[in-house]
This record gives C-alpha cells, structure tokens and sequence, in this order.
C-alpha cells in the first residue's frame, strides 16, 4: 500500500508538472476576511495596508488586487458543482479557469459555505475537476461550526460525535486541501462553551488528513444577539487558533451596513479594524517561523474548557498563575496564551533544570534571550488574550 500511494504521488507530481503548475499549498500564514469591500483602488489599498494577505473579488478585480500585493479568493457562479452537469456551463467554467489560473493575483477558488454531508459527493467531484484544470489553487469550503444542528450537518448523533462524522466524510470525500469553519462564542450576555471543543476537533480531522486549518472569527454583531468582541477579545482568539497550530484566521465580517458592525461600517473603519490590523502585523512576523514548526500538542491549565487537555506528567513545560493554553510545537518551541481575555496574567513557567529559553520577538522578527532562572523557572506576563512564542535551546 506505501509503495502504490508513493507511485500515485509521483505521478500527480509529475502531472502537474508537465501542465506547468505545482500542487497547491499554503506557505504563509492567512489573514483575511468574509464580506469583502469593493474591488476599487481604495479599498483594496486599505486591505493591504492592515496588512491582510487576500481579498475576494470577481474575475474583474483581480488586476487591482496584484496591483496592491494581494492575493485572491474568485468568487464566480460558474464555480459550483452544478456547472458539471450543464454542458454549456462546464464549457464557460473551462474558459473561466483558462483566463484566471495564470493570474498572480489568483489564490483560491470559492465553492461553498457550510454544506451538508449531502452535498459532499458533488463538491468532491467539482474540488476533484478545479485541482484537475488548475492544480496551483485552492478550492474553498467553509464548515459549520459544533453547535449546528444534525441536519444542518447531515450527520447523526451528539455533539461530538455528528461533529466527527461530519469531518470524516469531509475529508474522506471532498478531499479538501485546507480545512476551514467558523464558530462565534460571543454573546451579550455570555460566551458558549464549544469553542475550544471545535478547535480540537478540527485540529485532530487536520492532522490526520495532512492538511492545514483557517479559524473564521467573530467582528461583528450580523447576529443581534451577539456582542461585538473588543481589541482584547479579537486577540484571544487569534493567538488561540496559533497555539492549537492554525495557519490562518479570517474576519467575520469585514465590510458591511450598520447592522453588521463588522471592521467596517459603511465604508469607514471602526476602531476594532485598527485592532485586526496590529493582529494581522504581528501574524506576518510570526509567519515563517510558525510555518516551520508543527503543532504537538495543546493543554490548558485549570479550569479545562470543554474539549480541553490538562497538561500532562511528561510536558518539557509546566504553568500555573492563571488560565493558560500551552501549544507544543517541534523543534522545542512552544506558545503561551493568556486565556483570560479580561486581565493580564503572569505564567510561572517550569522547565528542566538549566534550560535556557528565547522570545520571538513580534517586533523585530528576531529570537531574543529570555530571562531563565538556573532552576528552570520562566515567568511571562501577559496582556488579556496575548500569546508568546518561545524555544528552549541548548547550551
């Protein structure tokens, strides 16, 4: 089975290569946005400048996306799996495909959001048909979150169970090259309980398929009983989605009327937009480091969320002093987040004896010396929601 699954590999590789195109990947840290603003100059120079790595657009809008650096989810009706069925429709998704795929800008391909398990034979067909035409692009699929209903998932069974069905036929089926959900915690008058639960969830269906994940969060009010998370608040949850190994984070929602509330508001930014770019700033820097690393393992310290892991005898690295995620990555390096979005916290970090630790610093982009005492004690305060990533080096 090893030796047919390397021979299948090397022929897609070499596929693709004789079409001209590698296989999609993702090889930076995403940072973008549901409800995107119009394709003109001086939105998409404002998407840049908050330092967001891809918009969405129409095939028209894609020349002014490379114009700013960015790149591109298409957002087309032709892409759909119903274009399979209609003769002239699969003809012009064709042509479509033909015009875009050697675009700079172009980045991914937008299908669906939040399918049924129903509908995923026919988007593992049409995810199947873009990866044939196009190889270099992403074919995008949003998820439910764990608190949708067993018929909005088309799977049977409690909450964690429809949730895991719902991912394994996702993945088993579609075949998706980058796993993506959204799940808003924030209420007006309390936060819900699955957030940590559905992050472990997806992180687990991830790995297990060799694929990355994108956590979409809330910045806005689109549903009236929702709260519209603070500048703390939105950094709780990016740094979370670092420690539990995500590879992007998107905005719900970016542009929009009053009643939304989101980063923008009738084409003027709001305070919370100033906050996701600083967010988005820091991720860039972080970037190529956290691409190199795997996640590991995550643990919390007491109280566990639901979903949670208390960190275990054998961790290199113990916490207490507040609510903490604790996210393992290879190459010794690991993150600590201040689960507690509300006030700052000091972590007392413990590690073995004559251990000595680095920073990445956010700032710089630079590993910095991390004060350590000859005990292995560390302490790192931190801001409400912050996240640190550190690395235990020798010598």
């Amino acid at each position: 089975m090893l030796r047919l699954g390397l021979v299948c590999l090397c022929l897609c590789l070499a596929v693709c290569a004789a079409r001209g195109a590698s296989p999609w990947r993702l090889d930076h840290l995403l940072t973008t946005f549901w409800c995107p603003p119009p394709a003109t100059d001086e939105a998409l120079a404002a998407v840049a400048a908050e330092h967001y790595t891809m918009t969405w657009v129409p095939e028209s809008g894609l020349d002014l996306a490379a114009k700013h650096g960015l790149r591109a989810m298409l957002q087309d009706g032709l892409i759909s799996p119903a274009s399979l069925d209609d003769p002239g429709k699969r003809a012009q998704l064709d042509a479509l495909i033909e015009r875009v795929k050697d675009h700079p800008a172009l980045y991914a391909y937008y299908i669906l959001d939040e399918p049924s398990a129903a509908q995923f034979p026919a988007l593992g067909r049409l995810v199947a048909y873009l990866r044939e035409k196009d190889p270099a692009h992403l074919a995008y699929i949003n998820l439910f979150p764990t608190y949708a209903s067993n018929e909005q998932l088309g799977t049977k069974g409690d909450v964690v169970t429809a949730y895991r069905e719902h991912l394994r036929q996702f993945v088993e089926v579609v075949k998706p090259g980058l796993i993506s959900w959204d799940h808003y915690q924030f209420f007006k008058d309390h936060d819900t309980d699955q957030y940590f639960l559905n992050l472990k969830l997806i992180r687990d269906a991830a790995q297990q398929a060799g694929v990355p994940f994108l956590n979409i969060v809330q910045s806005s009010v689109v549903v009236k009983a929702w709260r519209k998370p603070n500048a703390d608040e939105l950094r709780y949850l990016v740094y979370t989605t670092l420690a539990y190994g995500g590879r992007g984070l998107s905005y719900f929602t970016y542009w929009g009327p009053q009643e939304y509330d989101g980063l923008y508001v009738d084409g003027k930014a709001t305070p919370l937009a100033a906050a996701a770019a600083r967010l988005n700033a820091e991720m860039a820097s972080l970037s190529p480091v956290l691409m190199a690393l795997d996640s590991r393992g995550v643990y919390h310290t007491a109280p566990i969320p639901w979903g949670g892991e208390a960190i275990p005898a054998r961790s290199p690295i113990k916490i207490s002093g507040g609510e903490f995620v604790l996210g393992l990555f290879d190459h010794d390096a690991f993150m600590v987040v201040n689960r507690d979005y509300r006030k700052q916290a000091t972590a007392h970090l413990t590690l073995a004896p004559g251990s000595k630790v680095q920073e990445f610093d956010r700032r710089t982009g630079k590993w910095r010396g991390y004060t350590t005492t000859t005990d292995g004690r560390v302490s790192v305060r931190l801001r409400p929601g912050d996240g640190r990533l550190f690395r235990i080096v020798k010598g």
